[in-house]
Parts: C-alpha cells; structure tokens; sequence
C-alpha cells in the first residue's frame, strides 16, 4: 500500500496522514494488551506521519513510546525513538478494512482465549527484541 491515507482519535482533537508500507501487524505483547485493552493492531507509516492537534507521550521503553490523545486516551502511535518507524493504529485510520493481516508479534505471550485464522508469520517476544535490540515494549 504506498496511498496517503487520513485517520483520527476518538474526540476528533488529533488528525493525522500517513502513508502505510504493507499491511496490518498483531501485537500480543504485554505492554500493547494493557495500553489497547486487547491486541493491538497496527500499520508501519515509517516517518510519514503527519499529525494535527496535540499529542501526548509516554516513554514506554529504552527505544520506543506511544503516543496518544491527551483529551480523549485514544491510543494513536508507537514509535521507535532512533526514527524510521511509527506503527500507527489500524483502528484509528478511517477505513480500517483497507490493510491485510500480514503478521503477528510476541506470540509467546499472547493470552490462550484467542487465536487468529490463517497462516502468517508469527515470531516470538526473543525475536522481535532481537530485530530491535532492546526489551519488550
């Protein structure tokens, strides 16, 4: 997917364009399962976020952090803080149809009361914190 595409949070207070390279991504870490209140599902726009409106930080690890409403908590961004990729949240695009489930992330700690038909690449927590040389985030 290489098309522009437009997105918001929940109160409409942050807007944003991106540009999505591929499709969505499932994340069942931890820390994504508690911010998102489930999976997290989310699109890598690389640096080509552009955002309206205010937005809060939170310093979620040594070498990311999210980013968010600060009037409504919608949930918008993650971000690697040396830069080249921001994984924008699906949900907050307008058409959330619009990406294909390309993978999943931190399988290993993923909760036994769900699981995603289809195959697809499926790492561990050990390999994602390997590609990324840090900790779970």
């Amino acid at each position: 997917m290489s098309e522009r595409l437009s997105g918001r949070c929940l109160c409409g207070a942050v807007t944003f364009t991106a540009t999505p390279v591929g499709g969505m991504h499932a994340c069942h870490c931890e820390s994504c399962r508690r911010i998102s209140g489930g999976v997290s599902l989310s699109a890598n726009c690389g640096d080509s976020v552009e955002v309206s409106g205010p937005l809060a930080t939170y310093d979620s690890s040594d070498w990311a952090e999210r980013q968010f409403c600060p009037t409504c908590g919608s949930g918008l961004f993650w971000r690697l803080k040396a830069g080249g990729m921001t994984m924008v949240s699906v949900q907050a695009f307008d058409d959330p149809g619009a990406f294909a489930f390309e993978d999943e992330i931190y399988v290993d700690s993923k909760p036994g009361n769900y699981a995603f038909a289809g195959d697809r690449p499926r790492l561990t927590g050990a390999e994602v914190e390997a590609m990324y040389a840090g900790g779970e985030d």
